[in-house]
């Protein structure tokens, strides 16, 4: 259980300071839980949708942030910024997160379905990890947009009887989902929203070198490595956060005077 103590409100998010053990055994106590949880990893470009006052999908992202029951720092740019401004932020990657828990065998025994990936995926971490009874739905692409694709994800949830799930879908359509998973009341256990931490995991996409990690320099290497995908998120979208943080820094926190991450739950 996480304390106040335990939180830094930064750009209108209660981010959780929690080192990446402390939240392996919370993790591990909420996947007991009959009731269903989930944990999202805010970075700048989920900032920056967050801080879009006009676009529907972002109020949605905003109700599935404050229903988590932790968001974590996916960003050394923002523990820079934060701390620029004497708010000390701990960065817990969905990618470090993810693989701390199936390398250290935090999974092992359990029941974890994965909402997205390919039809490979499923039997390569079974290969690499075969004490993790991996289950596996994949959705259609655009989920968000498709009521039914978003209903054969909760009822497949809700099968499942999981104690964890990885949503891989990308945000905000994991987070977004997940929310609806929770709303549904059907499911247990606790989810991730992960993103790309599978293919991380599996080796499918290289990480940055750990030297770029530590100088805050893990988004060049992925714009370096996926210049289309990646060029107009990393070069138009994410520098808005500047003007993000300005805004922060007089005053002006968040939309509309809005409290975007609302109370933090205790699972």
């Amino acid at each position: 259980m996480h304390t106040d103590s335990d939180i830094q409100r930064f750009l209108g998010i209660d981010f959780a300071n929690v080192s990446i053990e402390r939240l392996a055994a919370e993790l591990e106590r909420l996947s007991r839980s009959a009731a269903f949880s989930f944990v999202v990893t805010p970075n700048v470009d989920h900032l920056v949708l967050l801080h879009d006052e006009e676009s529907e999908i972002a109020e949605l992202f905003r109700q599935a942030c404050a229903a988590a029951c932790f968001r974590l720092c996916d960003s050394r740019v923002l523990k820079i910024l934060a701390r620029s401004l004497g708010m000390p932020l701990e960065v817990v990657t969905g990618s470090d997160l993810t693989a701390y828990l199936f390398k250290r065998g935090k999974l092992d025994g359990k029941t974890v379905a994965l909402i997205g990936g390919d039809a490979a995926m499923q039997e390569e971490l079974g290969l690499r990890y075969p004490a993790v009874g991996i289950v596996q739905h994949i959705p259609p692409m655009g989920v968000l947009n498709n009521p039914d694709a978003i209903d054969k994800i909760e009822e497949f949830l809700a099968n499942s009887q999981s104690e964890y799930a990885l949503f891989a879908v990308g945000a905000p359509q994991s987070e977004i989902i997940a929310l609806k998973c929770q709303s549904a009341g059907r499911s247990r256990g606790v989810a991730l929203c992960v993103g790309a931490s599978i293919d991380f995991l599996l080796g499918r996409k290289p990480r940055a070198p750990i030297w770029m990690q530590r100088l805050s320099l893990e988004w060049l290497f992925r714009l370096l490595s996926e210049p289309r995908r990646l060029a107009r998120r990393y070069l138009i979208v994410a520098p808005r956060i500047f003007w993000i943080v300005w805004r922060f820094k007089r005053g002006q926190d968040f939309v509309r005077g809005k409290n975007s991450s609302g109370e933090v739950s205790d699972g």
